[in-house]
């Protein structure tokens, strides 16, 4: 019989850079346990001795395991050493893919501190992406939906905005829109080159639970067909008519996280793109 317990420990994540994969990491790992809470102690731009030390001491006063992204041969080894005097796990997230590419490539590693963050054509892409999502969110900049490489559409609080972040955070131009049966949508939408768009779509008692937890977070408390069952199943029911009479794909995003979303639209676009 599993155990209701929680289990708390203490996990630091240790970067000459902004940490932001340690993070994923951990976060991605630990959701794969059930009852468990690290307490993170994130220590990122750690690039000098003084600052490593620091870290060292905090991880002595709190033990727990250690993730760590470090370029620094000298830091990587003062770390692991310390570690293992004090008998705490440590262990470098990146080693076993950049060992493997070594080999596959024959190639020696750079030992560039923070290599992964460098302004190259990539992350202006990111960027220019992020600018174009947050302009283009909830309808904003109509006219300019052609140069959206994906349109989202769904009834409100189908994760349209969170979703069109994410995948500019992955150097994809998404803009959103809402279906409010009654409003008028984009003509753009429906010229004769039309921006690709794939429908969001939920489950009645899902997004019933979503709006009713949004009111409330809103101390909103009058009536309304918001969140109301019937109204909820027309509104769903009107978005389905829509990307049925248009053709256009759709995603349930019932039982789906922002991350899995939009990892189906990213594999509609590479179709696409394949066809």
């Amino acid at each position: 019989m599993k155990s209701n317990i929680g289990v708390y420990f203490n996990v630091h994540l240790v970067s000459d850079s902004t940490g932001e994969t340690l993070a994923g990491v951990m976060r991605a790992s630990c959701a794969q346990f059930d009852n468990i809470y690290p307490i993170e102690a994130s220590y990122f731009l750690v690039r000098s001795s003084r600052q490593l030390e620091r870290v060292l001491k905090d991880i002595e006063n709190a033990p727990g395991p250690v993730m760590y992204t470090i370029s620094s041969l000298e830091h990587r080894e003062r770390l692991e050493s310390f570690c293992k005097d004090i008998g705490v796990p440590c262990v470098a997230i990146l080693d076993p893919v950049l060992d493997m590419f070594s080999r596959h490539l024959g190639l020696g590693l750079n030992q560039s501190v923070g290599a992964g963050r460098t302004l190259d054509a990539s992350y202006f892409r990111r960027i220019d992406a992020l600018n174009y999502a947050m302009a283009h969110d909830d309808g904003q900049g109509g006219v300019q939906l052609k140069d959206a490489e994906v349109v989202l559409m769904g009834v409100s609080r189908t994760s349209k905005t969170p979703t069109s972040v994410y995948l500019a955070n992955r150097g994809v131009r998404a803009a959103n829109v809402p279906i409010v049966p009654g409003a008028p949508l984009p003509e753009e939408l429906f010229s004769e080159n039309p921006p690709f768009v794939v429908g969001l779509t939920v489950s009645v008692d899902r997004l019933v639970q979503i709006r009713r937890n949004r009111l409330m977070a809103m101390n909103e408390n009058r009536a309304s067909s918001y969140a109301e069952e019937d109204a909820v199943r027309e509104e769903i029911r009107f978005a389905q008519r829509l990307f049925e009479r248009h053709g256009w794909p759709v995603i349930d995003v019932s039982r789906r996280s922002v991350e899995e979303t939009a990892a189906a639209i990213l594999n509609l676009l590479a179709e696409r793109n394949r066809s």
